[in-house]
């Protein structure tokens, strides 16, 4: 196995994003394996995206019928060779800085390192109604949960290979995927830290395809919601089965 890092971008209209996010990552990352699951973006990103196929440390995927975050995330882990992968969004590659720090505290015994604004010196400076919903529904997960994880829904992590011999993505969803991911790795007793960075204004809010208006804001977090719960009843069903 090899012991570069693997960072895997998803990416749907990205145009605007896709060209700085491979050379700021590469840039920052020597020993890379940068893999790029693409939803059959229309707006130019597959060009660009094309430009680097011949590169020793890109692979990319094109998805022409499967859709959705967590889907193109799990497709993206199935490709990495390296023994540790890690995830960022297109669109906030200036925290791709705080990936060598992560690499040691993963050399210091931790098996994955989450970027968290809910932690000491860490910050949500989009609008209030996303910063508020996001807090609030990070400190629901922890009491639902009983968790000492204080970020569920950043996203942003580095993480051992070796955590997927115990649990597994489930591939369904938006971000919702990375909050049970989080809570069966914390159940498993993987050693998780969480590390401060400030998650700036979104650019173009009125761009951003999570939460593009109220409605949908909405309808997302309701789906956020339910899936804690899904997760709760996985869980119980999987361990009243194995008591039998």
């Amino acid at each position: 196995m090899s012991k570069r890092i693997s960072i895997i971008l998803c990416t749907y209209n990205e145009v605007d994003f896709i060209e700085n996010s491979i050379l700021t990552i590469k840039e920052k990352i020597k020993d890379l394996e940068l893999i790029v699951v693409d939803d059959d973006s229309k707006d130019g990103t597959k060009e660009i995206i094309e430009k680097y196929n011949n590169k020793p440390f890109f692979n990319s995927i094109v998805r022409k019928n499967d859709t959705g975050l967590a889907s193109a995330f799990v497709r993206g882990v199935r490709e990495a060779t390296s023994d540790r992968i890690g995830w960022i969004d297109t669109n906030m590659n200036y925290l791709i800085d705080y990936f060598p720090d992560m690499e040691k505290l993963l050399d210091d015994g931790y098996d994955i390192v989450l970027l968290s604004r809910y932690v000491k010196d860490g910050e949500d400076k989009r609008p209030l109604l996303r910063s508020l919903a996001s807090k609030y529904l990070n400190l629901f997960c922890k009491i639902i949960f009983r968790s000492k994880i204080k970020d569920f829904t950043s996203g942003i992590f580095l993480m051992k290979r070796e955590i997927l011999n115990k649990v597994s993505f489930l591939g369904y969803g938006h971000g919702d995927f990375f909050i049970e991911f989080l809570y069966n790795t914390e159940k498993n007793g993987f050693k998780i830290i969480e590390i401060p960075y400030i998650q700036k204004r979104d650019i173009d809010p009125v761009k951003s395809k999570s939460a593009p208006n109220l409605i949908k804001f909405f309808y997302l977090g309701i789906k956020y919601i339910i899936r804690v719960f899904a997760t709760l009843l996985r869980n119980k069903n999987y361990e009243t089965n194995n008591k039998i």
